[in-house]
């Protein structure tokens, strides 16, 4: 049978213990990491795709996406804590519902974590360009090396996004050589982010230009939209969920946290929470101020990043409107005559979201070692660089993976894909809490989700809902993904797992000489 493999928690908890990683890590810089994990491409550049979507209602979304994440968070606290081991939603999985399901969290987050480093290689591309070249060095940057083909079309002037693909490259690079970023580092990057939505959020929401006025109406494209499009407000929630989930990426931090069983929680929740009252009073000064009306066509809201859009944006009457910008907060500074706070804003984000590149890029290789230490994938994936200590084939294949992503896509895109996969495996957690609950109720949880009977389903239905609420193209892409991870695993991974040839404790002799983690594997 194919569900006969589940790994002993026992087992991987003793793995945990003999890993060579310090516990240094205290509540404060885990919601700080969470925070600077989270705070990222999604709040700096998906706000205009977000109101393409949805318009005023774009508020709403948030608030319906961040509900979706604190039930989720509930589980990631109580799993987390308990099972403080790196691989997050793929080891959870394997202790609980096997080796089978675990095996498609993993594959789903391999696909997860490049699409996502893609995408904020297009966020910070926006803010290169319109900052950097732009407002500081007049340089106009041609269309046809600012855009991918699929967001402004050949014959419209996009061919490839050239920043975006250096912007992988480099950071690749960098990982390759052995680059790590430390708490101290991120904790500055988390502070020049914090401040730079402060500064936005005070001068837009105290600003002469705004007018309720604005908000009318508060859906352009309804509640639900239509399906299969991810218009309308539950449509922009699905969107809008990439600008939460590095959550999660506390979870990852588990084995260099102190007292993981107090500190986790505290540092997820914690940073969900400031996350989701920033992103919405953010998204009522731009509104605000500029508005967020979507432009439409019969009635419904023109596709994100769809040639359509781009021809209605070159027109005058919309080539400021905020659903037209590449940098979307910095724009809206520009507008209501703050254009040095705007261009500041723009450089805050020109320095933050690299770093966001390497976590995602490396978050990805701690799967992949997990993975690979566990037998499901080829050692060579996990093969160490002699000099520079790091996994250095892995390292160049997703990262030149994700500069093609980044070059060829736009950023709406990205984020919707990435999405469904971060969803299924937010899903997978909920289900392994429960099982948890029911086959090993004995073991310690210093925090137990409340009503789990309800918060549980509640984040299974959570997932689906906004899963099934994403554009179709991106709802298609996990399964079709999903398909070629099942030829993997049957052709490769099943016959060659430690586990199925009774292997079941493993240690991490392989890579014991790597550079420690960086704390956090997700940034929105």
């Amino acid at each position: 049978m194919i569900f006969d493999r589940v790994k002993p928690l026992d087992a991987i908890l003793a793995v945990a213990e003999k890993k060579s990683l310090k516990r240094t890590l205290g509540p404060i810089q885990l919601m700080l990491f969470g925070i600077g994990c989270i705070i990222g491409t999604g709040i700096f550049v998906l706000t205009s795709v977000g109101a393409q979507k949805a318009g005023p209602g774009l508020m709403l979304a948030f608030a319906i996406a961040g509900a979706v994440c604190i039930v989720a968070a509930l589980c990631y606290a109580e799993i987390a804590a308990m099972i403080p081991v790196a691989g997050s939603a793929y080891t959870y999985s394997y202790a609980t519902v096997g080796e089978f399901l675990a095996w498609t969290v993993g594959w789903a987050l391999i696909m997860e974590y490049a699409i996502a480093a893609a995408a904020v290689s297009v966020g910070w591309s926006g803010y290169f360009a319109g900052t950097i070249l732009n407002e500081f060095l007049g340089v106009h940057l041609p269309q046809a090396l600012a855009h991918g083909p699929l967001i402004l079309g050949g014959e419209e002037g996009g061919v490839i996004n050239l920043p975006a693909a250096l912007i992988a490259l480099l950071v690749t690079g960098l990982l390759i050589l052995g680059t790590s970023e430390s708490a101290k580092v991120n904790a500055v990057l988390v502070a020049i982010k914090v401040t730079a939505l402060t500064a936005f959020i005070a001068l837009t929401l105290t600003s002469p230009e705004f007018s309720a006025d604005r908000f009318n109406p508060f859906l352009p494209a309804g509640l639900f939209g239509v399906w299969g499009t991810g218009t309308g407000a539950v449509g922009a929630a699905a969107t809008m969920f990439f600008a939460y989930v590095g959550f999660d990426a506390v979870s990852t931090a588990a084995e260099e946290t102190k007292d993981p069983q107090r500190n986790v929680p505290i540092g997820l929740i914690g940073s969900l929470l400031f996350c989701t009252v920033f992103y919405i009073l953010v998204a009522a000064g731009a509104i605000g101020t500029i508005g967020g009306q979507p432009i439409m066509s019969g009635g419904l809201p023109v596709e994100a990043g769809s040639v359509e859009l781009a021809r209605q944006c070159a027109l005058p009457q919309y080539s400021q409107a905020l659903v037209c910008s590449d940098e979307a907060l910095a724009h809206v500074l520009r507008e209501i005559g703050f254009s040095g706070v705007g261009n500041m804003l723009g450089v805050a984000a020109f320095l933050a979201l690299p770093s966001v590149i390497l976590v995602l890029l490396f978050g990805q290789t701690r799967i992949f070692f997990v993975m690979s230490r566990d037998g499901l994938l080829p050692p060579l994936l996990s093969r160490v660089h002699p000099r520079f200590k790091t996994p250095h084939v892995v390292t160049a294949i997703t990262g030149s993976l994700v500069a093609i992503g980044a070059a060829f896509f736009p950023v709406g895109q990205l984020a919707d894909i990435s999405n469904a996969g971060t969803l299924y495996a937010f899903l997978m957690v909920a289900v392994a809490v429960m099982m948890l609950r029911r086959t090993d109720p004995a073991r310690k949880r210093s925090f137990r989700v409340p009503a789990l009977w309800l918060i549980g389903p509640l984040t299974i239905a959570g997932c689906i809902f906004l899963f099934v609420n994403l554009p179709t193209n991106a709802m298609l892409f996990l399964p079709i993904w999903g398909v070629l991870g099942l030829f993997v695993y049957f052709l490769y991974s099943r016959r060659n797992s430690l586990l199925g040839r009774g292997i079941v404790e493993v240690h991490e002799d392989d890579y014991a000489d790597l550079e420690p983690p960086i704390p956090g594997t997700h940034d929105a």
